[in-house]
């Protein structure tokens, strides 16, 4: 039930996030097929700026460096695990009961919706525990990304266990 939950409640915010996301297309000649609003980003350099994001915000939440971890997400910002949805400030609190001992990511693709929106999916390996409990293991992984003044806020976060 939880896991259909987390999974519907995923969905809705990215399709929330391709319909209010989304750039009004150019106007193209009626003989041009028209291009898939989705593209996985090509550009070497904004793939590598997304993945450096989402290292730099592991590495805060590791570190348990809440400014640094709060300054990259967005005002509106949620996160969606198994034990529901949360906001920043109740993830930090996680933060604060979480040893986060090492992590690895893979698989990493990044899919830009728009020039201001972004989701990162990925593989994260943890080795880990959280108010003494061992979380450690293999997770999937994605977030949300929405560019605002120049730089780049996770939106949604949501990180679900591999069976």
């Amino acid at each position: 039930m939880k896991r259909g939950f987390v999974l519907c409640c995923f969905g809705l915010v990215i399709a929330a996030c391709i319909c209010f996301g989304q750039e009004s297309p150019s106007p193209s000649p009626s003989s041009s097929p028209t291009p898939s609003p989705f593209k996985t980003l090509r550009s070497a350099t904004k793939q590598a700026t997304i993945e450096k994001l989402e290292k730099s915000l592991t590495d805060a939440f590791k570190n348990k460096q809440a400014k640094a971890f709060r300054d990259h997400l967005a005002p509106e910002f949620s996160a969606v695990d198994a034990e529901g949805v949360k906001d920043a400030d109740a993830e930090i609190a996680d933060m604060q009961k979480t040893e986060l001992r090492n992590y690895s990511f893979a698989d990493m693709k990044v899919t830009l919706l728009s020039s201001k929106m972004a989701v990162a999916t990925y593989k994260v390996t943890t080795q880990s525990t959280s108010s003494e409990r061992d979380t450690s293991g293999t997770y999937y992984a994605a977030t949300v990304w929405n560019k605002r003044g120049g730089k780049w806020l996770a939106v949604l976060h949501t990180l679900v266990k591999a069976q």
